[in-house]
């Protein structure tokens, strides 16, 4: 009687680790695409990053010579 119960109690123990063997392989896998899903989100972040950058250089150069010609019109008759 003894036995079966130790018998029982050491199965158990087996299935629970079956189970939370198999629990931590749903879990690394789901980590894993976690990390892939920010690793593309960081990508398009970056090139949407480095387009706005471009889009603000150019804006401001524009600026710059709209400036420029403005300033040169009004001290041309000087």
């Amino acid at each position: 009687m003894n036995d079966e119960r130790i018998l029982r109690v050491l199965e158990e123990i087996r299935d629970l680790q079956q189970q939370s063997a198999s629990n931590y392989q749903v879990a690394l896998s789901n980590q894993q695409e976690s990390i892939r899903l920010q690793q593309t989100g960081l990508r398009r972040i970056r090139i949407i990053l480095a387009l706005a950058t471009g889009a603000l250089i150019l804006t401001v150069g524009m600026l710059v010579i709209l400036l420029l010609r403005a300033m040169a019109r009004l001290s041309w008759p000087v």
